[in-house]
């Protein structure tokens, strides 16, 4: 099917600025309600039909890739003259998981195959009234901008149009138009939170668990004046954590005087505070969240124990707030597609859902795939416009593609996404030197692997580039999977020599026969748990059954929970009779103290909030694993 043959990618004029929100506004003729709009733009939109919100949320995309949303609005249609408004959020400015292009939307409005309204320069257009364009205020790097809005410039433009439009301007945008690969969200009911403190211009309210969502505002105010929410997953001495260094969690309203109703379509929090500040008493009649979730359906399964069931149930909750309209990683702080995090979560997805949720595994991997990096290696995240990537994350990549292929027989899959491996893998060939991959040099290559001591790599800063035991195990276990992806391909494995020599090396170079353990490093005394399981699961060790007693005993450096799944495969894949007692345990371990501390999903590190200078997660995907080894049957 052919979609936007008559329209045009169409703004508000010819410049290109960072934070800008336009307004589009047209009416047209309509004659019975079986009708569809498609709408693609940059950025993100809010689509109004005769006055009422029809769809929203841009799919995260790029311009070879660019996808656009076919919309039902056959229940918002009347007999005869209709309007379609669409307030477009143009961000303009790279983050990680936005990569910059030029301003613009593009739409239809089709009744069997009728084109009833496209965007072209006949569509009315301004520069948004009621939110401030250019104001460019940033929540993180990773999550961009936020937003001022003013109630007092309303004039219900999306329902009669307004003054100030004028005809659009057509743009020059060259993309590759796709449908949206999954589902969209789905909003459940609107969830207030309960009051824990007020003081006529002070509310500080608590949604009860973690919510991901949209942001709702009800009250009225005597005067114009400006209100300050804040939003955070915990409290520091009584108030929301809405400011850690240059990270700002907060939006601004300028309110109108009386009635103030507000929702905003296209910011989505992840949070369970909210605070309100106001410069003058207001009387609140909501404070609250929309929910937004990706529709799946639970697997019958229940562990037995009340335990596991709680920790079980943590962590399946945990995965859906993380699923926007790709994986995220945590809802609060950042809203990215990282490789190596949604790996997890896709093998957790295929045991937590009915159907193992695998057409949304698909979507993630292939837009992964879609990153173009100059170095060949994946960007940090998905879509992403900031010069950084993670190199291990890009190895990560074909374990996640190889358990998807696995899970579904995906041929078709398996075969397209082959020339993409086959590069990424080339370029690890090439930052070889003695038979060892090296970490990468340049500061926008962070040589990370883990959240403990000598494996967090510099962010931003140059490394040597010399070889270590983790780089070395991922693409020996990298070349394993794309082993096994060719094979379901029907292609065939050029790399088997490659394969059995970087294990040799491998070997020789990080194995310490004083200890009977693997070193970080050549020749080093620094020894790790997630070098050691990734030496078992690389299959370089001889005597894996000792190893695994140095894991299980605690011998070396720990891993962080996102990485203990390592871990736990190297013990489980040497004796999983005798290792699965002790897995479940360090399970029920770690999440009961999160549940114990009042936990409503899964955090980022066992640190909880602490980490990272008081910006650690309190729901975050990538710790998501007891569900995958629960459905293994370590209970």
């Amino acid at each position: 099917m052919r979609v936007f043959e008559n329209a045009k990618w169409i703004w508000i004029n010819r410049e290109q600025n960072r934070d800008e929100y336009g307004e589009f506004f047209a009416s047209f003729s309509c004659f019975g309600k079986n009708a569809v709009c498609r709408l693609s733009c940059d950025g993100d939109y809010t689509l109004y039909i005769n006055g009422r919100v029809a769809g929203s949320n841009q799919y995260g995309d790029f311009e070879h890739y660019k996808i656009y949303d076919e919309i039902d609005i056959s229940g918002f249609l009347r007999e005869g003259e209709n309007t379609a408004a669409v307030l477009v959020w143009h961000f303009g400015e790279a983050s990680q998981r936005y990569r910059p292009a030029p301003a613009g939307v593009i739409f239809e409005i089709v009744q069997q195959d009728k084109p009833l309204l496209v965007s072209d320069e006949k569509i009315l257009c301004r520069k948004s009234r009621t939110y401030a364009s250019g104001y460019a205020k940033k929540i993180t790097a990773q999550l961009g901008f936020s937003f001022l809005y003013d109630a007092a410039e309303e004039d219900g433009w999306m329902r009669k149009g307004g003054r100030d439009f004028s005809p659009a301007e057509a743009v020059d945008k060259q993309c590759v138009f796709y449908p949206r690969p999954t589902e969209k969200l789905q909003c459940g009911a609107l969830k207030k939170g309960g009051t824990v403190k007020s003081e006529g211009n002070y509310w500080l309210v608590d949604l009860g668990e973690e919510t991901v969502g949209l942001p709702v505002l009800e009250f009225s105010s005597p005067v114009r004046q400006k209100i300050t929410v804040f939003w955070g997953e915990d409290l520091c001495e009584g108030h929301v954590r809405g400011r850690i260094g240059d990270r700002n969690f907060s939006f601004e309203y300028i309110a109108k005087p009386g009635g103030n109703k507000y929702v905003n379509h296209m910011l989505r929090l992840g949070c369970r505070y909210l605070e309100l500040y106001a410069e003058k008493p207001v009387g609140l009649t909501c404070l609250g969240v929309i929910p937004q979730l990706y529709p799946v359906r639970d697997t019958a399964f229940r562990p037995k124990e009340d335990a596991d069931r709680r920790i079980y149930d943590l962590c399946v909750r945990t995965l859906k707030l993380s699923m926007m309209e790709h994986y995220v990683d945590t809802p609060w702080r950042e809203q990215c597609l990282y490789a190596f995090d949604s790996r997890n979560q896709m093998l957790c997805g295929y045991y937590a859902f009915e159907g193992g949720n695998t057409e949304y595994a698909r979507a993630n991997l292939r837009l992964i795939g879609e990153d173009r990096r100059e170095d060949g290696l994946l960007s940090i995240c998905a879509p992403c416009g900031t010069d950084l990537t993670i190199p291990s994350f890009s190895l990560y990549y074909f374990m996640a593609v190889r358990e998807y292929v696995g899970h579904t027989g995906d041929k078709e899959f398996a075969k397209k996404i082959c020339p993409k491996l086959f590069s990424l893998i080339q370029v690890f060939i090439e930052n070889r030197k003695e038979g060892l991959v090296c970490k990468f040099s340049g500061k926008n290559h962070w040589n990370f692997y883990d959240w403990s001591q000598g494996l967090e790599g510099r962010l931003s800063d140059s490394e040597e580039q010399t070889p270590d035991l983790v780089i070395n195990c991922l693409f020996i276990l990298a070349l394993e999977n794309l082993r096994g992806i060719t094979e379901a391909a029907g292609l065939p494995f050029a790399y088997a020599g490659l394969l059995s020599e970087s294990r040799t090396n491998t070997r020789k170079a990080f194995f310490d026969g004083s200890s009977g353990a693997y070193a970080l490093t050549p020749d080093g005394k620094d020894f790790t748990s997630l070098g050691n399981a990734l030496a078992i699961l690389a299959g370089i060790t001889e005597n894996p059954e000792a190893l695994c007693e140095k894991l299980a005993g605690g011998e070396f450096s720990d891993c962080s929970l996102s990485m203990k799944c390592f871990e736990y495969d190297a013990l489980l894949l040497t004796d999983f009779e005798k290792w699965r007692g002790h897995v479940l345990n360090e399970i029920r371990c770690l999440y009961g103290k999160m549940l114990a501390a009042g936990a409503t999903s899964v955090w980022e590190t066992a640190e909880g909030a602490r980490a990272f200078g008081n910006a650690g997660s309190l729901c975050h995907g990538w710790s998501a694993m007891p569900v995958y080894y629960y459905r293994i049957g370590i209970i």
